[in-house]
């Protein structure tokens, strides 16, 4: 039930934030052994892949073949121990929208805190200065200004899927409602 688009439309709850490298943090918190704050520049250290991956908006339209930089969330995992009973995570962003995804969803190879998309720094209205991309869902769940990652025993909902949402979100199985 997808239409292809050349362009990037965006979609996005509440006004986009004005944010400051300066200030910008990322907490890593919840059920890992030590909770860990990333400045921007540490942020930037960490090691980055690049993705080509169609992005999915369940709005029925889908861009294919994105060019995605940024850190793999696998490697954001590695930044602290994270405890056996984490199960889900739950994304905060400036602004105050939420997502969650089961981790083992976000353990996939092609999942990343993306800085850059085709080749430049996101644009504001896509989330500079970093999203979250997963590439298999729909584009909800792919949060735009994050501000926090917490791990959680539970599936929590964010934003969307208390308003009646799909909590898994799979594109290629429709999964846009409860």
């Amino acid at each position: 039930g997808q239409v292809i688009t050349d362009r990037f439309p965006v979609l996005t709850y509440g006004s986009m934030p004005v944010i400051d490298l300066r200030s910008w943090r990322l907490r890593i918190l919840g059920l890992v052994e030590e909770e860990v704050v990333l400045s921007w520049y540490e942020f930037m250290e960490l090691p980055r892949i690049t993705v080509r991956a169609d992005f999915h908006c369940v709005t029925r339209w889908s861009r294919l073949d994105n060019l995605w930089e940024g850190v793999s969330f696998k490697e954001i995992s590695k930044v602290t121990s994270i405890q056996a009973e984490a199960k889900y995570v739950t994304f905060s962003c400036f602004g105050g929208y939420t997502t969650s995804l089961a981790l083992e969803t976000l353990m996939a190879d092609d999942v990343l805190l993306a800085h850059h998309h085709d080749g430049r720094p996101l644009d504001r209205e896509h989330g500079w200065p970093m999203r979250l991309v997963v590439p298999k869902r729909y584009g909800w769940k792919s949060a735009k200004w994050v501000k926090s990652i917490e791990y959680l025993t539970q599936d929590e909902g964010g934003f969307w899927e208390k308003r009646g949402y799909s909590g898994n979100a799979d594109p290629w199985k429709e999964e846009r409602f409860c």
